[in-house]
């Protein structure tokens, strides 16, 4: 597998804005039993939250999570992290006025989830101190996460909007990039360049907040028109390829495209730099709104 770095390629291809970058919460404590050790001193973890200066209540709807952050997204497309722990109370209204309520637990708190979340001050981070939530809110975000036929509709509106939301983000930070090679005017993949495929989506799983962005390349052999054509049958045959075999979820994909001869790796004048620009990349992205949560 040929994998490299290559920022400047996919960067030239990502259109821009801007976006809040999140700070770091609560890392690397250790918690046990509503105990947090920081250096050689236990603190009571409940009592440092209640005594914590109160932080801003924030609204919006959970757009990313991981272990015990949340990206909370506001109407305006604010966006804000916030911590949240065991002593954290997460709350829904289940009746009318919400007229009886029910404590949660974390796994509740799902993508899509719309929230009013009440926050302490520590330090130079945020952590939730009480979350609410709607009852109703939270059936549809679960079928939603199970797959029902109504959550399916539901999702599939979801990742429009968040397709029509990339020209929002200002950059991705490239993860990686792995080239796949093709023979003069064909667009079929080898079983090595397969190979190669389903490694790069199993190691781009791994990471939290992944996208991939395939780019289709040629030679210089032919005229503009048939390699702007052959590059896009080369992407897209990348596409279907870790879509159909490798796993890779469509939503989890920035749209295909073709480049044709441009940004050659190599001269065109031989044949051994030629073959390196008979090539897809396949490149790892994670916003830098995105990247570290």
């Amino acid at each position: 597998m040929n994998t490299s770095f290559q920022p400047r390629t996919a960067a030239m291809l990502l259109a821009t804005a801007t976006l809040l970058t999140p700070g770091s919460l609560l890392a690397q404590q250790e918690a046990r039993d509503n105990i947090i050790v920081s250096g050689q001193q236990e603190i009571d973890f409940a009592t440092a939250m209640a005594e914590a200066p109160a932080g801003p209540e924030i609204e919006g709807i959970i757009s990313a999570r991981s272990d015990d952050r949340l990206q909370i997204t506001a109407d305006d497309g604010a966006r804000t992290v916030i911590g949240f722990n065991e002593i954290t109370e997460i709350r829904a209204s289940k009746g009318l006025f919400g007229i009886g309520r029910e404590s949660l637990g974390g796994e509740a708190l799902l993508n899509g989830l719309p929230v009013t979340v009440k926050t302490v001050q520590l330090g130079s981070d945020l952590v939730a101190s009480q979350i609410r939530l709607k009852g109703s809110d939270l059936k549809t975000a679960n079928m939603i996460h199970n797959g029902t036929a109504q959550g399916f509709a539901e999702q599939t509106a979801a990742t429009e909007a968040l397709r029509s939301r990339v020209s929002d983000i200002d950059q991705y930070n490239v993860k990686g990039t792995t080239n796949v090679y093709f023979d003069t005017g064909k667009a079929k993949l080898s079983a090595s360049g397969k190979a190669d495929l389903c490694a790069t989506t199993a190691a781009a799983d791994d990471m939290n907040n992944a996208l991939i962005l395939v780019v289709g390349y040629t030679d210089s052999t032919g005229d503009y028109e048939y390699n702007q054509q052959l590059s896009e049958q080369r992407a897209s045959r990348v596409v279907n390829y870790i879509q159909q075999n490798c796993g890779w979820k469509p939503y989890r994909m920035l749209t295909p495209t073709g480049m044709s001869e441009a940004d050659p790796m190599a001269s065109n004048d031989t044949a051994s730099g030629k073959a390196q620009n008979r090539r897809v990349a396949v490149n790892i992205l994670v916003s830098k709104g995105l990247d570290g949560l």
